[in-house]
């Protein structure tokens, strides 16, 4: 019997199960940023690593903030590469973020009412691997006030796919682990140590990273936020 929830956040509500990378990839093409598929894919890590290792996210960024950061490093590196006009990387990035943004609040909008009637019958937390502004995140999209507790692995020093972050998580419910649901769109890094923490999954499986994680299957994979509702009813 489920008596809390754990949810994720990035991938898990602001892009409904798809890999960001997915979500940027759309965005690049749709603003006219012309890259082919590697290019895109090693820049995007190379700024992900940048972002891990260099603080340029401050606490009070809210999410179009951190997009437009995150664009620009990742279109000046593919000047560097030489695929892309120095010229044109501010223009651009500002234009990818708002896409980015855009797409973000959307699928938000839609997880709203699900986590509305969530909230309302069982206590919720939040862990997420973030960059250290996940409360200004939350907070421009209106959606604090469905956590009891936020758990930002660049606030607690665990990332998953430690299962720590998740024992934190159920501390912070107050319920064994057996009774708490995890919600998250990455089979490695949420459900699988989730499950080693020895909590109940729900895997929101959209457009993955690579090949291999597209083809995984899990016997708790939905494809929408809202059969959360109808794996708790039945």
């Amino acid at each position: 019997m489920i008596k809390g929830i754990i949810f994720d956040y990035g991938g898990t509500l602001d892009s409904g199960g798809d890999h960001w990378s997915e979500v940027i990839w759309d965005a690049y093409r749709q603003n006219g940023v012309l890259v082919d598929k590697a290019q895109f894919r090693e820049t995007y890590v190379y700024a992900e690593r940048e972002l891990a290792r260099t603080r340029h996210i401050l606490p009070e960024h809210d999410f179009h903030d951190l997009l437009f950061i995150k664009m620009r490093i990742e279109l000046q590196h593919l000047c560097e590469m030489g695929v892309f006009a120095p010229q044109e990387v501010q223009e651009k990035a500002q234009a990818i973020a708002r896409t980015c943004y855009e797409s973000a609040r959307s699928h938000i909008e839609r997880a709203r009412p699900v986590l509305e009637q969530l909230a309302a019958r069982y206590p919720m937390v939040l862990v997420s691997n973030f960059y250290g502004n996940i409360e200004s995140v939350l907070g421009d999209f209106r959606l604090t006030h469905f956590f009891k507790k936020i758990i930002e692995s660049a606030v607690v020093g665990v990332r998953k796919p430690d299962p720590e972050i998740f024992r934190m998580g159920v501390r912070a419910l107050g319920l064994p682990a057996a009774e708490v649901l995890v919600v998250g769109d990455s089979l490695r890094k949420d459900i699988l140590p989730a499950e080693e923490a020895g909590c109940k999954t729900l895997w929101l499986k959209g457009k993955g990273w690579t090949a291999e994680e597209d083809a995984q299957t899990h016997p708790g994979t939905i494809r929408d936020l809202k059969e959360v509702l109808d794996f708790l009813t039945h």
